[in-house]
């Protein structure tokens, strides 16, 4: 952006000072600019801005204070347009008017300090369903923050919102932003957001924000064709007007080469972190900014414009609050993305692992148990990006998972009843790999309590099930809790390092060694039967000698009345070389069930 005149305010959209409000616009295409709004009885040309470089436009207008709405009048040529501030940060809607936004928000005096990357467990929510009534209006963040305590109970340490950016109508999963500096007017708008944030530190709960890059709209879009110009019939100066502007959810992709677009995204993301106090910032489907097909190994349709913003903002964000995470969806198991600016790398701090949520799905989803490839879940127990374990995201339920033809897991294992046990034991059986695996944990809202059915925008949270399946919730819970290593005896599920050293394709057993620094109270041992067999007198190397206390068992029939309660009691390793380690022991393990073993100090 130019270096503007020393006399005008500094910024972007309207800006409150003490002589009135600034507003500030880029349209390189127009002829004349205005503003009208409930300061000047929506007069056109009561306040006609000045030409700065490059298309900006001003104007100072001392009537104008913070809760009145405007809109700006742009001609070109014979055209009058009226549009949304593209920098809004309230609207009345994506169809309506911007308002003058106060930022100035009273946060308290809590230290809210991010957890670390190997000590996070993410748990992602969608405002508009996650506390409301069937048939009634979408959730809004109010009364979201009224279940954040049940999320503290969980004992999660971070939330990933689904964008809450403006967005045509009030029902919408949040991937068709209309207006990206704005939180939907359904949802409460800033203010709304603000004290959810707020209220979520006040816990100790991180919040992450999914953001959409990749394309706008397409629909309620006030940015297409801003200023009255466009080519091809495309979107104008925020778009690309060319093939690059195809995208699979409209013909909206910005022009990530445009300097003054680059300036708007990441404003945007940079706006979350500060004024918002976001800890971290989700990228949408990262695939399809830096290549026009979302395709790895496509160099002819790759844009570099969109790799080198990526690299661009995570870099700023690095620079000033190096404690905030980002995380790319990108789904093309590109080692690149997690990668260091400096090593050509698009410079995320983590992302999703497409190859882990597909492999433990199909495992755990399979009718038989003949279809069960050891082998290939020990490929995703030791996958990493690259040299750090915690480049990654691990889960079995998404968003994108439970929706678009495929469904929760209990109910794809069995589809109509999600509350039988071959449903409840299976599925906690994936959940249960999800948090003793390398990586960062993420679980979808209502997993923990056998949510069923599929997702969509008008389908809210059974918070009922909560009782129901009270037994659910706490297995949740009890894998959190030793996730986090809140009891002192499983840090090493938050190290490093991993061995997968008894992988049996036959029997349907695979046990894993995690590990921090090693010893007592860190190594932990992991063993995992996926097949309708109990096990026992299953003997099993172990890295220690001595006692090894069983610290989880899924198959407890505390979780659930119909789980086997197959006895799985402490052991006594020995020497004697089994799986490549130098002691042994004789284990007891359920019917598709994890137990996870560790020492005492």
């Amino acid at each position: 952006m130019t270096e503007k005149k020393s006399l005008s305010q500094a910024g972007m959209g309207a800006i409150p000072f003490e002589s009135g409000v600034a507003f500030r616009v880029w349209a390189p295409h127009a002829d004349k600019v205005s503003v009208t709004g409930s300061f000047n009885d929506w007069s056109e040309s009561a306040h006609p801005f000045s030409q700065e470089e490059n298309g900006f436009w001003y104007a100072e207008v001392p009537e104008a204070k913070i809760g009145d709405q405007y809109k700006f009048v742009i001609r070109n040529g014979e055209k009058k347009l009226e549009r949304i501030d593209p920098y809004a940060r309230e609207v009345t809607s994506s169809v309506g008017n911007g308002i003058i936004h106060k930022t100035q928000f009273d946060w308290g005096t809590v230290n809210f300090q991010m957890p670390e990357w190997n000590e996070m467990v993410i748990y992602e929510l969608h405002i508009g369903t996650f506390n409301n009534q069937p048939g009634g209006p979408p959730g809004n963040l109010n009364k979201a923050i009224k279940k954040l305590p049940h999320l503290k109970e969980l004992g999660i340490n971070a939330i990933e919102v689904m964008p809450a950016m403006e967005f045509a109508g009030g029902f919408s999963w949040g991937y068709n932003p209309a207006l990206i500096f704005a939180i939907e007017n359904e949802y409460g708008g800033a203010e709304a957001f603000k004290e959810f944030v707020k209220a979520a530190h006040n816990l100790g709960i991180a919040v992450i924000f999914d953001i959409v890059y990749n394309h706008l709209g397409p629909s309620d879009l006030s940015l297409w064709q801003f200023d009255g110009w466009s080519e091809n019939n495309k979107g104008g100066i925020y778009f690309y007007n060319d093939r690059r502007s195809k995208t699979p959810w409209g013909d909206t992709r910005p022009d990530y080469g445009r300097g003054e677009v680059r300036q708007y995204l990441r404003d945007n993301a940079l706006m979350w972190l500060n004024e918002y106090r976001i800890d971290g910032l989700r990228w949408d489907m990262t695939a399809f900014i830096r290549n026009v097909h979302g395709n790895d190994s496509d160099p002819q349709n790759d844009l570099p414009d969109g790799w080198n913003l990526m690299q661009s903002i995570n870099q700023e964000m690095k620079k000033q609050k190096p404690r905030k995470i980002s995380i790319a969806e990108d789904m093309k198991m590109n080692h690149a993305i997690t990668s260091d600016v400096k090593n050509s790398g698009a410079g995320f701090d983590a992302q999703w692992d497409d190859r882990f949520v597909h492999t433990l799905r199909n495992t755990v989803i399979a009718p038989s148990d003949a279809d069960r490839e050891m082998n290939a879940l020990r490929d995703i127990i030791t996958h990493r990006f690259n040299v750090d374990a915690f480049e990654r995201v691990i889960y079995t339920e998404s968003h994108d998972e439970i929706a678009n033809g495929k469904a929760r897991v209990p109910e794809e294992i069995d589809p109509g009843k999600a509350s039988s046990r071959y449903a409840k034991k299976r599925s906690t059986l994936g959940a249960a790999l999800v948090f003793t695996a390398p990586g960062i944990p993420m679980i979808f809202q209502g997993q923990e309590f056998l949510e069923d059915d599929w997702f969509h925008d008008k389908d809210p949270i059974d918070w009922s099930k909560k009782e129901t399946y009270h037994g659910i919730f706490q297995l949740y819970r009890d894998l959190i809790t030793l996730r986090l290593n809140k009891n002192n005896n499983t840090r090493g599920l938050t190290g490093q390092n991993v061995n997968v050293f008894h992988v049996n394709n036959n029997d349907k057993v695979i046990a894993f060694h995690r590990w921090r620094k090693g010893g007592a109270g860190d190594g932990v041992i992991v063993v995992a039967n996926f097949s309708d067999k109990n096990r026992d007198n299953y003997t099993i190397g172990f890295p220690r000698e001595g006692a090894w206390k069983v610290r989880f068992n899924s198959d407890w029939n505390g979780y659930d009345s119909e789980f086997g309660n197959f006895s799985s009691g402490d052991i006594s390793a020995n020497r004697g070389q089994r799986d490549g380690l130098p002691y042994n022991a004789a284990i007891g393990i359920g019917a598709y069930s994890l137990i996870m073993l560790s020492q005492d100090k």
